[in-house]
């Protein structure tokens, strides 16, 4: 009886979280998230715990609960998460008026947003070490750096007069 489930649309390897109605500008919480981005997740709740933006709080939330949904609900590590995604959306916009002088109002705009946060689990791999190749070290008898030629153009410097 009952609606079936949707088809899971993240990979087995992701897990996410969203934070709605978070009370500041889309432009002011993207600043934050371009900041977390493409991070290891705890490097990510470092850069957030000693941010001075206020909005820094609430992200860090949600990607505390994104990193919990990872755990609890997905079987992923902790250790190898890394922020894949961190999107922000416009939410509402309560609307106020603003006193002004013989009558009039001026509009006020009171911006919400969103942030949706997905972290996927990542594995270390050791890079292969490549062999650097050798440069010849180069003798005490090498080229001189040539000394700086006149332009042709350039106008004759001319004695200061005396009187």
């Amino acid at each position: 009886m009952g609606k079936e489930a949707r088809a899971r649309v993240l990979s087995d390897s992701q897990a996410k979280a969203i934070g709605r109605g978070i009370r500041t500008s889309p432009r002011k919480l993207n600043l934050v998230a371009q900041s977390i981005r493409g991070k290891r997740a705890e490097a990510a709740l470092a850069e957030l715990t000693f941010s001075q933006r206020r909005v820094a709080h609430e992200v860090k939330k949600v990607l505390q609960s994104a990193i919990a949904n990872a755990e609890n609900n997905h079987d992923l590590d902790v250790d190898d998460l890394v922020v894949t995604e961190a999107s922000v959306g416009k939410n509402m916009v309560l609307k106020r008026f603003h006193a002004r002088a013989r009558g009039r109002g001026a509009a006020v705009e009171k911006f919400f947003a969103q942030i949706t946060i997905v972290v996927e689990e990542k594995r270390a791999e050791e890079p292969a070490k490549k062999e650097e190749p050798k440069v010849k070290a180069e003798s005490k008898g090498g080229k001189k750096p040539a000394a700086k030629k006149p332009a042709k153009n350039a106008a004759p410097k001319r004695a200061k007069e005396t009187a």
